[in-house]
């Protein structure tokens, strides 16, 4: 049973060239029929590793290193069974909003990406008044 759905933007680090980069990846937490609990990591619609290990951590882009994730922001996807949420009847014919299945993917790594070796902010050295 899927207990819980979220998109969880990671962020990686590598420690090795300092390249930063993020990922995006969809997870479902669900319980098996003994009780454990479980979650998997999906990105681009691909089952992948737990990004939060360093065997599923993927691989800087510039020296191959792999370096854990960290959790940088999440979204959770409410599940079905809210009585009072709005919803649409999808049509037994199956041509309600037929473009979905040609959309372009939402890829886990298309938005914007932090600036690579840029510098910290620094505060303004400007007086006052």
């Amino acid at each position: 049973m899927i207990t819980e759905l979220a998109v969880e933007r990671v962020e990686f680090t590598c420690g090795s060239c300092w390249h930063s980069w993020t990922v995006d990846y969809d997870v479902q937490r669900y319980r098996d029929k003994t009780g454990d609990e479980w979650e998997v990591f999906y990105r681009d619609n691909t089952a992948v590793p737990d990004p939060y290990t360093s065997q599923g951590a993927p691989p800087c882009e510039h020296c191959g290193r792999r370096w854990v994730g960290r959790l940088k922001a999440r979204r959770p996807v409410p599940l079905s069974g809210d009585g009072e949420a709005p919803r649409s009847r999808v049509p037994a014919e199956g041509g309600h909003r037929p473009e979905r299945h040609t959309a372009p993917m939402l890829h886990a790594a298309g938005h914007p990406q932090p600036q690579s070796g840029a510098p910290a902010s620094q505060p303004s050295r400007k007086p006052f008044g």
